[in-house]
């Protein structure tokens, strides 16, 4: 190779590198202000309107009448819920998505989420345990209900369809779990566990978003830390081991930090549906092939959550759990991925 035609490649590789780098700060940056507009939306939109300069006031703590209980104790902390559910399912569902290689990857899919609710809904009926236990059950479930998938699926390594497969036999059992506690309950317990099972915001306040905010504080910057290891595991196990990466002892790691995070979200707001499984393939979508798509998922998910709320709440004539709303968002988006691996043969 000549001199002039190593620099032509050189200046490829170079300005290609460059170009996916600023595609990347452009989608981030799209969705943080995306996300930071409908936070802002959420407290202003209502029965009653607000301006930005009564929500700033309520914010930076002044006495502003009707707004200070209206959009500090009730829309404040909703919103902050659902911002923070949103990222939560959004990095956990990128994270299983890429470790796997597969967008059916998802906790709705494989059992984490079925996990916790069957949980929950036999916490709320038998046990009959206030919110706190109720969410402290349904934490501790999803981190078993991952850990039993992983050993059940381990085998020369956990990833690939075995994981995803394993998975959905293990929801399927959870969820006939829910089925038989719901037939058992009475009329106030169904209702209860109903509006848990859907997800839901309602009722949201700072005794959920407190734990949660906690738990990000910790496991985020961690889960940021190892994505670069996620990317080279996502071109498969023996490549990421001959480039360096302990790869079972990452794979743990990612799903401790992964479900952490799904497991303080479903327990702050119910596990909201198809919210993990559609953010990672559209924020991979929108940031081309290279890349870690987890941040950017999860910013996706708190648009996607803080969007199906307001929806919910005010855009269809009727108030309906937010789980409602993200369950028909989803729903089409399985049958087209599964319509899509038919015709490729199997391939997603």
């Amino acid at each position: 190779m000549t001199a002039a035609a190593h620099r032509t490649t050189v200046d490829i590789v170079v300005s290609g590198r460059a170009r996916r780098a600023w595609r990347r700060r452009i989608v981030l940056s799209s969705l943080l202000t995306a996300v930071v507009v409908m936070y802002a939306v959420s407290l202003m939109v209502g029965q009653t309107f607000y301006t930005p300069a009564e929500v700033w006031g309520v914010i930076t703590g002044q006495t502003v009448p009707g707004a200070s209980f209206t959009v500090g104790e009730l829309r404040l902390p909703r919103a902050t819920v659902a911002l923070l559910t949103g990222l939560c399912f959004g990095m956990g569902g990128a994270v299983f998505q890429t470790m796997l290689r597969n967008p059916l990857a998802s906790p709705d899919i494989i059992g984490v989420n079925a996990g916790a609710s069957a949980a929950a809904v036999v916490g709320i009926v038998f046990l009959s345990l206030s919110e706190t236990g109720i969410s402290l059950l349904a934490t501790v479930a999803a981190l078993v209900t991952a850990l039993m998938i992983y050993l059940l699926a381990f085998k020369d390594g956990g990833a690939g369809a075995r994981f995803i497969l394993i998975g959905i036999g293990v929801a399927a059992i959870f969820n006939s779990v829910v089925s038989y506690v719901l037939s058992r309950a009475a009329e106030w317990d169904l209702q209860a566990a109903m509006r848990w099972i859907t997800g839901n915001l309602n009722g949201a306040s700072w005794d959920q978003a407190i734990p949660l905010a906690l738990t990000m504080i910790v496991v985020v910057p961690a889960l940021l830390w190892l994505t670069r290891d996620l990317e080279l595991m996502r071109l498969g196990d023996d490549t990421a081991a001959a480039l360096g990466v302990p790869v079972e002892r990452r794979r743990v790691l990612l799903i401790i930090a992964a479900v952490a995070l799904l497991a303080f979200a479903t327990a702050a707001a119910g596990p909201i549906s198809f919210v993990a499984f559609l953010s990672g393939p559209i924020a991979a979508r929108m940031l081309g092939p290279v890349g870690s798509p987890v941040l950017a998922a999860g910013l996706f998910g708190s648009l996607l959550v803080l969007v199906a709320d307001l929806t919910a709440q005010y855009l269809l004539g009727i108030r309906l759990p937010v789980g409602v709303v993200t369950g028909v968002l989803g729903a089409p988006y399985l049958i087209f991925l599964l319509i899509r691996s038919s015709r490729s043969g199997g391939s997603l």
